[in-house]
C-alpha cells in the first residue's frame, strides 16, 4: 500500500512504496473503526437529547427549512432529500423510516413529527411512499430546537464539509426517557422504554433541588414506563432492576374487559395492547392456537378496532370460564410480553450503561450548560449593541466637532480613521459606560475616550434624524434597558442557583403545556397465575352416561327433597343410554379416566363441561383424545393432595383375568394426550380399576357368578 497522497491513478508503485502490513492488525483496525462508526454515528442515542444522528438531522433539516408546527405541511420527500443531500449520506428509505416512526403516536410517547397521510398502523401496515405523505415539526419538537441559534451547542462539518450540523440539540425536556430508544450496534444494543413527560420533568426538578436523591426516591416520582399504547405493567421488580442497574425485564399486558355480548355469552374485549406488539399478528396467533386446541373456550374472534381505539372481541363459548381463557391468552399469546430494558446511551461520545439517576443527571447538567452558553451569547449581543450606542452617545455629545471632521474628510475611510485617532470628551456618558460594565469601554483620566472601529462606522452610518432631542432620548433609554439586561446576565453567570432556577422554570413551562395523564397502569401482581387458581372452589355433581357423555352440575342446584318429593331430572339421555357413574367432587378434584386400551387420562373437575341438570353433557371423545373403538371403562376421582397419593395403590383387572397393581403416585404426571396405565395383550381390555391400600382385600366376581377374595399384598406391584 502507498503512503503518498499525490500518486496518480494507474501509476505503478515503486518497490519503496510497498510496505508489509499485518492482516491481523489491519482487520482489528478496520473492524474497530466500523464498530465505533456504527455505535456513535448510527445506532445509539445521545444521553443529552435522546436522539440518534438520523433523527437529529431530520429535525434540524426541517427546522432549517422552516417546516414548523404553525406552518403548512410539506412533502416528506423534500425533507428526506434535504437530509440526504446535506447531512445523512445513506439510503432514502432508512431516513424516511426514521421520519415515519417519529410521527407514529403508537411508537412515540410524544411524537416529534406531525404527519399528514398514511404513516402506517399498529397492525404493521406500511406507510405510504414519501412522495404522498406530508409532514412538519410538532410544537413540542420545537422545544428541542429552541435557542440552537444562540451558540448553545457545538456544530460540526457535515460529511463533505459544505454545511455545518449540530452535534446535539438544546433539548428543553429529557427526550431520551420520554420517548425511549431502541437500536442494535456492534457488540451492544439499547432498549429504553418511554416514560410520562410530566413525571420525568418532576424527577428532574426534584434532582435539581436535592442532588443526593436516591434511585428509590426518584422511582417514587417516576413509578415506571408509560407506553404510548397504554396497557398494564405487571409487578415492579423489573422496573426497579432497570432503574437501579440499567437492565431489567418489564412484564407488559394488554388491558381487557369482560362483557356480556348476548344471552349466556361472554366476551373478552381487548382495548389496549402491549407496546410494540403487532395487533394483527396477535389476532392471528390467537386464531392459530384456537385451531390447534391449545386454547379452549373461544367461539369467535374479530377485530372491531377503528379510529376511536382498539377493540378486539374474543367471544367465549357458553361453558368457558373467562378468567381461565384470559390466563391462557396471557400465557401463550403476545397479549402478555416482556420489555427487556437495556439503558445504553452515549455520554461524552462513549456508550454507557446508565441507571435512572445517571440519565437524569446527564440531562440536568446539559441543560445548565445550555442556559450558561445562551446567557453568554445574549450578554455578548447586548454588550455589542451597548458598545455601538455608547459611540453614538459620544457622537451626539460632540456633534458639532464630529460633523466638522466628517465634512473636512476627503472620503469615508479617512473620516473613520480620523474619528478613531482622536480622544473625545465622554464625561456626559461616563454614567452609561459604568452602567453597562463592558471591558472594551475605558475612560481616560481626563474623562475622554477613543472610538473603536465599530463605533466610528456606526457614527458614519448615523441618520440625521437621530441627532434630534428625541433621537438622543431613544439612545439613552435603550442604553438603560441594555444595562439592566447585562447586569442580569452577569448575575446569572455568577450564580449556579440562578442557572438552575432558569432550568427548572423552563422545564415547568414544558410540563404545563405538553404533559398528559399516564396511560400505562402498574399493578402489584407478581409471577404467573395457574388456570386452577382462577377457579372458585365449589362442589359439583359429575354425571357420566353409559354412552360416554359427561357433565358437571353445581351441587347447589339440587335442593333437599322432603317425603313425597318428585325429585328432578339428573341427566337427559337418549334411548338405550343410562347414567352409569355419578359422584360429588370439588372443582379442584383431579379425575383419572382409564380406557379399555390401557391408557389413562387426567382432568380436573372444572375442565369438564358445565351443563344444566336436564342437559346431556358432552361426549368424552370430544374431551379426551380417544381413538376409534376406545372407550372409558373407569372414572376415578382422587384426593386433591397429590402428596397423599404415595400411600395408595391402584388395582387393575382385565378381560383376560389378569390383575395387577401400581402406586397411585405413578399417575401424578399425566400428559394431556394420556399415558399407558397398563400394557395389554391383543384382544384384552381393562374391565375395572379401583383404589386400595395394602390393608384391603379385593373381591373379584367372575362371569359365571363366582366370587374370589384375596389380600391386596398378594397382587404384584408394577
Amino acid at each position: 500500500m502507498s503512503d503518498k497522497d499525490d500518486e496518480k491513478p494507474g501509476e505503478p508503485l515503486a518497490p519503496s512504496d510497498i510496505r508489509p502490513v499485518s492482516i491481523l492488525d489491519e482487520m482489528k483496525r478496520s473492524y474497530l473503526d466500523y464498530a465505533m462508526s456504527v455505535i456513535v454515528a448510527r445506532a445509539l442515542p445521545d444521553a443529552r437529547d435522546g436522539l440518534k444522528p438520523v433523527h437529529r438531522r431530520i429535525l434540524y433539516g426541517m427546522y432549517e427549512n422552516g417546516f414548523e408546527w404553525n406552518k403548512p405541511y410539506r412533502k416528506s420527500a423534500r425533507t428526506v432529500g434535504d437530509v440526504i443531500g446535506k447531512y445523512h449520506p445513506h439510503g432514502d428509505q432508512s431516513v424516511y423510516d426514521a421520519l415515519v416512526r417519529m410521527a407514529q403516536n403508537f411508537s412515540m410517547r410524544v411524537p416529534l413529527i406531525d404527519g399528514q397521510g398514511n404513516f402506517g398502523s399498529v397492525d404493521g401496515d406500511m406507510p405510504a411512499a414519501m412522495r404522498y405523505t406530508e409532514s412538519r415539526l410538532t410544537k413540542i419538537a420545537q422545544t428541542l430546537l429552541d435557542d440552537i441559534d444562540k451558540d448553545t451547542v457545538d456544530f460540526q462539518p457535515n460529511y463533505d464539509n459544505s454545511e455545518r450540523e449540530p452535534q446535539v440539540l438544546p433539548a428543553k425536556f429529557p427526550n431520551l426517557l420520554v420517548n425511549g430508544a431502541g437500536g442494535i450496534a456492534v457488540g451492544m444494543a439499547t432498549n429504553i422504554p418511554p416514560h410520562n413527560l410530566g413525571e420525568v420533568i418532576d424527577a428532574c426538578i426534584a434532582l435539581i433541588d436535592d442532588p443526593a436523591l436516591s434511585i428509590d426516591d426518584l422511582n417514587k416520582i417516576v413509578p415506571g414506563p408509560d407506553f404510548p399504547t397504554g396497557g398494564i405493567i405487571l409487578g415492579r421488580a423489573g422496573i426497579r432492576a432497570a432503574y437501579q442497574t440499567g437492565r431489567g425485564s418489564i412484564v407488559m399486558r394488554g388491558k381487557v374487559e369482560i362483557e356480556t355480548v348476548r344471552k349466556d355469552r361472554e366476551a373478552i374485549i381487548v382495548t389496549e395492547i402491549p407496546y410494540q406488539v403487532n395487533k394483527a399478528t396477535m389476532v392471528e396467533r390467537i386464531a392459530e392456537l384456537v385451531r390447534e386446541k391449545k386454547i379452549e373456550g373461544i367461539g369467535d374472534l374479530r377485530d372491531e378496532s377503528d379510529r376511536d381505539g382498539f377493540r378486539v372481541v374474543i367471544e367465549l363459548r357458553r361453558d368457558a370460564v373467562p378468567e381461565v381463557v384470559l390466563n391462557q391468552l396471557y400465557k401463550f399469546t403476545p397479549l402478555q410480553t416482556n420489555f427487556g430494558a437495556n439503558m445504553v446511551a452515549l455520554e461524552g461520545g462513549r456508550p454507557q450503561l446508565m441507571n435512572l439517576k445517571d440519565l437524569l443527571t446527564v440531562f440536568v447538567a446539559f441543560r445548565e450548560q445550555v442556559v450558561t452558553r445562551r446567557t453568554k451569547f445574549l450578554l455578548n449581543k447586548a454588550r455589542d449593541r451597548a458598545h455601538i450606542l455608547v459611540g453614538l452617545a459620544i457622537a451626539v455629545a460632540n456633534i458639532d466637532e464630529i460633523i466638522r471632521v466628517i465634512r473636512n474628510s476627503p472620503d469615508p475611510n479617512t473620516a473613520r480613521e480620523t474619528l478613531m485617532s482622536r480622544d473625545w470628551p465622554a464625561a456626559d456618558v461616563a454614567a452609561m459606560i459604568t452602567l453597562i460594565d463592558d471591558p472594551r469601554h475605558k475612560l481616560n483620566e481626563d474623562g475622554t475616550a477613543r472610538l473603536s472601529f465599530e463605533q466610528a462606522k456606526a457614527i458614519l452610518d448615523l441618520r440625521l434624524q437621530r441627532l434630534t432631542a428625541l433621537g438622543r432620548e431613544e439612545i439613552s433609554e435603550e442604553l438603560d434597558k441594555l444595562a439592566v439586561e447585562i447586569a442580569d446576565y452577569l448575575e446569572i453567570l455568577r450564580s449556579r442557583a440562578r442557572v438552575q432556577s432558569i432550568v427548572k422554570t423552563e422545564l415547568g413551562e414544558v410540563k404545563a403545556e405538553f404533559a398528559t395523564p399516564r396511560r400505562t397502569e402498574i399493578v402489584e401482581q407478581e409471577g404467573e397465575v395457574e388456570d386452577e387458581d382462577l377457579i372458585q372452589r365449589e362442589d359439583m355433581v359429575v354425571t357420566v352416561s353409559h354412552a360416554g357423555y359427561v357433565k358437571r352440575v353445581p351441587l347447589s342446584t339440587y335442593r333437599a327433597q322432603r317425603r313425597g318429593g318428585k325429585g328432578r331430572s339428573g341427566m337427559a339421555t337418549r334411548e338405550e343410554d343410562f347414567v352409569s357413574r355419578l359422584f360429588v367432587a370439588s372443582t379442584h378434584t383431579p379425575v383419572l379416566f382409564f380406557s379399555s386400551r390401557g391408557q389413562v387420562y387426567k382432568e380436573k373437575v372444572w375442565r369438564l363441561p358445565l351443563a344444566p341438570p336436564n342437559g346431556r353433557g358432552k361426549a368424552l371423545i370430544n374431551i379426551l383424545p380417544l381413538e376409534q373403538g376406545e372407550r372409558i371403562t373407569t372414572i376415578m376421582p382422587l384426593p386433591e393432595d397429590e402428596a397423599s397419593w404415595s400411600e395408595l395403590d391402584v388395582m387393575f383387572a382385565t378381560t383376560g383375568g389378569n390383575v395387577r397393581r401400581n402406586k397411585l403416585s405413578d399417575f401424578v404426571d399425566v400428559r394431556r394426550s394420556g399415558i399407558i396405565a397398563m400394557k395389554l395383550d391383543e384382544g384384552e381390555a381393562i374391565v375395572d380399576v379401583q383404589i386400595c391400600t395394602e390393608r384391603d382385600d379385593v373381591l373379584l366376581t367372575a362371569a359365571g357368578g363366582q366370587c374370589i377374595r384375596f389380600p391386596v399384598p398378594e397382587v404384584r406391584v408394577f
